[in-house]
């Protein structure tokens, strides 16, 4: 009974975060309460068993992260960066698209996703207006690069930072496996874009000319805010890059950063506070329960049986089962948030392992045995990058409909399936070859 109780609350959550009826926050706690109340899960289990239990090394990562990026954008510096790059490319259309999306692919893989767009896309708008264009190719192309950069890094993207929590992975691991099919990617994707949209950005002479008067360097609000900012970031990048030989979590590192950065920049603390991101991280809360309920009674474990039915995996190879969960688990982040997605995805490959590697394992070991990892990378690639499927797949796409929306651009289902389902099946066969090439062929 309580395994049908368990699925159903699973199911109706997540249909419900689909059909977005009802706000996704709303749902994931209404979830998760139930999940406890029905007592799928103990509230004991809810917030501390390491299997069920939310996932605090995320909350606390992307808490932190969050106040050092809202100290950092009270600059101006995000504003600079845009009209700087429209200068570089000399006010031509096409040119600033394609610093725009670099941009928002650096920076979404060093910022979580959500704060990117936020800061990135009216900044967008603004400079689409200003060239007198429709702002749909800027946004089109801000969504993918964001999905697309976030997929290099461990903090890039949710999905990331969420399989390094649970496998134990750091950040010099997604440089060195991810990092290298992003460039790859992307590469792909801008020529898409040029083929796209390259003969349609036109822009009159008197409009070009009035972008390269812009005086971007009046827009740094506090020189001196500005250096403390950099620094403090510098500093807990630096230590993402090397917190796996010092022992520490990323989220450690994070919030430890964060704290030195609002003593010294003397803000507000609860000015900060209340610009966080709070209803996605309490949206994140509620999932963690309500995944953990399903974990516990058993449906992923039924899943996972299903899947390797399907992909027969052995502890020699795991080559279909890889090529299947990036295509699986980008079909499924499209039509489901990805982050409810791979919470859902990471314990079905957990007990993947366990029932394919023979023998007594540790779980460190078990789930980054060599076989397995192909997997990991998988299920990052596919999750990120299958975000970028439907307006929908990611929190991402969502916020910048909203604000073009809001901008008086709506952006429509149809219209962004158009454009987005050709690019992301161009990603997916991009990072098909370079799974099969890298961990197949020339491993």
């Amino acid at each position: 009974m309580v395994f049908w109780i368990a699925t159903l609350i699973f199911l109706v959550s997540f249909g419900l975060i689909v059909s977005e009826k009802l706000d996704k926050t709303k749902v994931a706690l209404i979830g998760a309460g139930l999940m406890i109340i029905l007592k799928v899960v103990t509230q004991h289990e809810a917030f501390y068993d390491e299997l069920y239990a939310i996932d605090y090394n995320v909350i606390f990562l992307l808490i932190s992260m969050m106040i050092i990026v809202d100290i950092l954008k009270k600059t101006g510096i995000f504003q600079f960066i845009a009209i700087k790059s429209a200068k570089l490319a000399k006010g031509k259309p096409f040119t600033i698209l394609v610093f725009f999306a670099c941009i928002t692919a650096f920076a979404s893989a060093l910022l979580d996703n959500v704060t990117t767009v936020l800061l990135i896309v009216p900044v967008a708008l603004f400079i689409a207006e200003e060239l007198e264009l429709d702002p749909f190719p800027f946004m089109i192309s801000e969504i993918m690069a964001c999905n697309i950069g976030g997929t290099a890094t461990l903090i890039g993207d949710p999905p990331n930072i969420m399989i390094a929590s649970k496998v134990q992975l750091t950040f010099m691991d997604f440089i060195y496996h991810l990092t290298p099919a992003v460039l790859f990617i992307f590469a792909g994707f801008i020529l898409t874009m040029k083929l796209i949209f390259g003969k349609k950005l036109h822009v009159k002479e008197e409009v070009r000319l009035k972008i390269l008067a812009m005086d971007e360097y009046a827009l740094i609000k506090d020189v001196g805010l500005l250096k403390k900012s950099l620094s403090v970031l510098g500093l807990v990048m630096l230590g993402f890059v090397f917190h796996g030989m010092f022992h520490y979590e990323p989220a450690t590192i994070a919030l430890f950063g964060a704290a030195v950065l609002l003593i010294i920049s003397k803000e507000d603390v609860h000015h900060v506070l209340r610009e966080l991101e709070w209803p996605t991280l309490f949206f994140f809360m509620g999932l963690f329960i309500i995944v953990g309920g399903v974990v516990k009674v058993g449906l992923i474990s039924k899943l996972s049986e299903g899947l390797i039915t399907l992909t027969n995996p052995t502890a020699g190879s795991m080559f279909t089962l890889s090529v299947v969960m990036l295509w699986f688990s980008a079909i499924g982040s499209s039509i489901v948030d990805n982050i409810p997605f791979v919470a859902s995805m990471i314990p079905l490959v957990k007990d993947t392992a366990e029932a394919v590697l023979p023998g007594e394992w540790e779980l460190k070991p078990l789930l980054q045995h060599a076989t397995l990892m192909p997997v990991w990378w998988s299920l990052a690639l596919g999750t990120c990058l299958g975000g970028n499927g439907t307006p929908i797949g990611a929190s991402a796409n969502v916020i910048t409909i909203g604000l073009a929306g809001k901008a008086g651009y709506p952006i429509t289902f149809r219209k962004f399936l158009l454009y987005s389902i050709p690019i992301t099946l161009e990603t997916l066969v991009l990072s098909t070859v370079y799974i099969v090439l890298r961990y197949y062929v020339f491993a």
